[in-house]
């Protein structure tokens, strides 16, 4: 299951409690304060990682919690920082602090975004040793560490989107185009997740769901419209063997409209599909159609090597140039 929203509830380390040890010889005391210092509690950090497609590690593990620092101890021996907590997440990723209305985006797989920070460790009795007062016998708690609630969404990072109404023929043609495996039938709602593969050195996604009225709840309802945001072009698929060819076109935009309308502003390049099943008469007709609306139009066809190769490389040199 595709999982793009979760809930975490996160937890830093606490800092180790201070010691308020005084130095003995054996069993005769000496005096003097040796108290050593608490150790820090851990961080918890997110950060951005290729090697992952969704937020499906925390569907069941809602709570994340970092150790807790060590307390110091005799002869000044401090204690241990706790390790950091470091979060995998997808490229994408928006992160948001729900206390302080924050977010923040994954964008890169260098940087450590962190989210709770953990509690100082407290200072051990030799640390309040002074000239008035040689031999304390009080040490600090170390203070807690932080906890947040958090959101996160994922919104796929992809150059080039596939869209279109079920059956456009746009998982076969991102099975053709990349090394993605999704799964193909010949029936409405066979993708019910995005697939995403890469186009040389470009991610190119196939966003399921778009149907009359997706924007309002229907079908997969509006669930994967948002992963068309981050998208650089869509490629609007379009089967040619049908009818209502621009009322199937429309059907989709006015789905962006309700939806959120600066997707109708995005670099639109129609494909149109399934060539193969209709004559060329048909396929020009359709294509004048487009491009009287001032739409970039490309055709092909999965059972033509030839089409599909000419396909590859004019996307490459769209996205490219982009």
């Amino acid at each position: 299951m595709f999982v793009d929203n979760v809930t975490l509830f996160v937890k830093a380390g606490d800092g180790g409690n201070g010691s308020a040890s005084l130095l003995h010889n054996g069993l005769t005391f000496k005096g003097g304060p040796d108290g050593g210092n608490g150790g820090n509690g851990g961080n918890i950090y997110i950060q951005g990682s290729t090697n992952i497609n969704d937020l499906r590690e925390f569907r069941f593990k809602k709570k994340i919690t970092a150790q807790n620092g060590t307390a110091g101890g005799r002869q000044r021996l401090f204690g241990k920082n706790a390790p950091h907590v470091i979060l995998l997440v997808p490229l994408g990723t928006s992160v948001t602090d729900t206390k302080l209305d924050r977010v923040y985006e994954i964008t890169d797989t260098h940087r450590l975004l962190l989210v709770a920070k953990g509690g100082k460790g407290g200072r051990g009795n030799n640390e309040f040793k002074s000239a008035t007062n040689q031999t304390p016998e009080y040490a600090e708690y170390g203070k807690p560490g932080e906890e947040k609630k958090l959101l996160l969404e994922l919104r796929l990072i992809a150059e080039i989107g596939l869209i279109g109404l079920p059956n456009a023929g746009k998982s076969s043609l991102l099975s053709v185009l990349t090394n993605a495996t999704p799964k193909i039938a010949d029936y409405p709602f066979t993708t019910l997740e995005p697939n995403i593969g890469m186009l040389g050195t470009h991610p190119i996604a196939d966003i399921p769901g778009l149907i009359e009225g997706a924007a309002n709840g229907r079908g997969l309802g509006a669930k994967f419209l948002k992963h068309i945001e981050k998208t650089k072009i869509l490629i609007h698929c379009i089967e040619l063997n049908g009818n209502n060819i621009e009322e199937r076109y429309e059907i989709v935009r006015r789905e962006f409209e309700h939806f959120n309308k600066t997707l109708l502003d995005k670099p639109e390049i129609i494909l149109l599909t399934k060539t193969d099943l209709v004559d060329e008469k048909t396929v020009k007709k359709v294509k004048d159609m487009f491009e009287k609306k001032g739409k970039q139009v490309l055709t092909c066809s999965l059972y033509s090597q030839k089409s599909i190769d000419s396909l590859n490389k004019t996307l490459k040199n769209i996205i490219e140039n982009a």
